[in-house]
Order: structure tokens, then C-alpha cells, then sequence
């Protein structure tokens, strides 16, 4: 495990610092676009209107058993493969994990609704923030729009980045091409829409189970993150809320980070929201904090959000030594 440790630590490094090479992608797709594309054939092929509510649970669950295999063969054998060519092949591999984390491209975009705030307007800001949230940003005014990023980049500190390298640093290439995999199907299938509330039910599901531990994680992460920059007092405030808060959320696991950055920044997240064009009247997290919020909460949540994910580093680093020592 110390070598997945390591590897992860060098991966961590990479992805904060130079992130998704955007001209690799421009010529080739992205391997979570490949998944996606599986997924969205299976969909397709297993998921028709005649099938009975029975007949798609069942071809719900063989298809995602069926996808999330492939990716853990497709990891193994990847990982066989770079052995073989070993020291390099750990080099690759962590530029391999590196693709699958999303440190510096989450950062990077919500900092520009930040920078759209300030700089364009609300124009500006509802486009910025519509590439990182599925609400309707016609309806969002200045608040609406900061909360939304925040709420986006607390959640997605937890999906994008903990997540993956907790099941990488557990079970390496199969553990994590399985987990984005799995990711990538709850976010396309995994809804209780008409046409997926029977077939993505499974993947749902068991998202909600593979993001359990790395939620939770992360919601203390947000709260170390708080007491680092800005006391204890902080620190305990973001705790506290988490621990009150987080079961409101509608998501058994986007509640943990989200409370605890909330509570963090001093900011009510959550709430109601508006989803192509239907209201979803949810209770807001740290409902006693601003609701007014600005690009200057946004910023600071991102300051957070830096600290979290270098605490995290941090700590695989350690584990790895102590790994070694031990």
C-alpha cells in the first residue's frame, strides 16, 4: 500500500499544480468521457420504455456490474502493464491517477464566477456558474449564484478529489477507474426522473455508499481547513454545523462538506433551488449564517478548499512515511 500512497502523494501534487492538459483532451477524448459513453450506450441498448419496472432494475444492476468490472479489469491490467517498465511506470501512473482527480480545474472554476462577479456582472456570473451547477441560472441573482459555487465547490472537493484518491490508495487503478466509473454513471443515469428511477437505481445507490466515508472525510478536512486560517473558534463553528446540519441535505453525503463549509465561512447554503423550472424546497445548512453572500465568500471558501486538499496531501505524505517506517 506504501507505494500507492506515494504514488498518490506525487499524483495530488501534479493535478494542484498543472491539472488537465487541455490540448492532450483536444486531440483525444478523456477517459470519463470514454466511460461516458459506455454508460450512455447501455442506457440506450438495456433501457427501453416497453421493459417493466422489474425488468429495469434487473438490467440496471447487470449493466452497471457489467461496466464497473470492465473498469476494474481495465485498471489491473493497466497497473500489470506499467510494472513492467517500473520506475517509470510509477511516474505514469501517477500522471494516470493525476487525470482523474480535479484539484486544479474545480478551483479553477469557481474562481472565475468569482472573477465574473466582480469583473462582468450577474451576466457574466450566471454563465461562469452554469458550468459547474445543473440549476437554472436565469433565476439566480448575486447570492444565488456565490452560494451555488460554494455549495458546488464543497461538494465536488468531496466527488472530485477524496473520493478517487481514497479508493485509489486503497485499491489502486482498479479502485479508482471503478469508482469514476460509478461516479460517472450516478451523475448521468442516477436520477428519479421517469426514464431512470428504475434503471439507475443501482448506481445510485451505490454511489451513495462508495461516497460515504470520503463525505464524511472531507466535511473534516473543511473543518481543519477552517482552523488553520482562521482559529478554533472557526473550526469548531464548521463541526458543529456538519454535525447539526448535514442529514438535511437531500444527499445522504453532499451534506457533510457543504454544512461544514458553511459553517466554515459563515454562510446558509442549501435552500430552495430551481431545476429546470421546478422548485425543490430543501432546509438550508447553517440557516442562522449571511445569505447575502458575494465573490468575497466565494474566495474564501476557495482559500479553504486550498488548505483542505494541501492537508490531505499532507497527510498521504505522512501515512506513506509512516508506512515506510513501520
Amino acid at each position: 500500500m506504501e507505494i500507492n500512497l506515494l504514488i498518490l502523494f506525487l499524483a495530488m501534487l501534479a493535478d494542484r499544480y498543472f491539472g488537465d492538459p487541455d490540448w492532450l483532451w483536444a486531440k483525444i477524448p478523456h477517459p470519463v468521457v470514454v466511460f461516458g459513453k459506455a454508460i450512455d450506450f447501455a442506457d440506450k441498448r438495456f433501457n427501453k420504455s416497453a421493459n417493466s419496472d422489474y425488468e429495469r432494475r434487473r438490467n440496471g444492476v447487470v449493466t452497471m456490474l457489467s461496466l464497473l468490472g470492465m473498469a476494474a479489469v481495465v485498471g489491473f491490467f493497466v497497473h500489470l502493464a506499467l510494472q513492467t517498465i517500473s520506475p517509470f511506470g510509477e511516474l505514469i501512473e501517477a500522471l494516470i491517477v493525476a487525470v482523474f482527480l480535479a484539484q486544479k480545474s474545480l478551483g479553477d472554476h469557481v474562481t472565475r464566477v468569482a472573477v465574473a462577479l466582480r469583473e462582468e456582472g450577474i451576466v457574466g456570473a450566471r454563465k461562469a456558474v452554469s458550468m459547474i451547477v445543473g440549476r437554472d441560472p436565469e433565476v439566480l441573482d448575486d447570492a444565488a449564484v456565490s452560494r451555488a459555487a460554494i455549495e458546488s465547490l464543497a461538494e465536488n472537493t468531496s466527488d472530485g478529489i477524496i473520493a478517487p484518491a481514497f479508493w485509489y490508495a486503497l485499491f489502486g487503478l482498479p479502485g479508482l477507474l471503478t469508482y469514476k466509473m460509478l461516479n460517472t454513471a450516478d451523475s448521468m443515469i442516477g436520477h428519479m426522473n421517469d426514464r431512470h428511477r428504475d434503471f439507475g437505481r443501482f448506481a445510485a445507490k451505490l454511489d451513495d455508499l462508495a461516497n460515504w466515508i470520503p463525505a464524511r472525510l472531507t466535511g473534516l478536512l473543511i473543518s481543519a481547513a477552517a482552523w488553520i486560517l482562521h482559529g478554533y473558534d472557526a473550526a469548531l463553528r464548521s463541526f458543529n454545523v456538519m454535525m447539526r446540519d448535514a442529514r438535511l441535505h437531500r444527499s445522504p453525503n453532499a451534506g457533510w462538506p457543504e454544512a461544514a463549509m458553511a459553517g466554515a465561512i459563515e454562510v446558509a447554503l442549501a435552500g430552495p433551488r430551481v431545476y429546470g423550472g421546478v422548485i425543490a424546497n430543501e432546509p438550508m445548512l447553517n440557516g442562522a449564517g449571511r445569505r447575502d453572500a458575494g465573490a468575497e465568500n466565494i474566495e474564501d471558501a476557495l482559500d479553504i478548499f486550498s488548505v483542505a486538499t494541501a492537508t490531505f496531501t499532507a497527510f498521504i505524505f505522512l501515512l506513506f512515511v509512516v508506512g515506510l517506517l513501520f
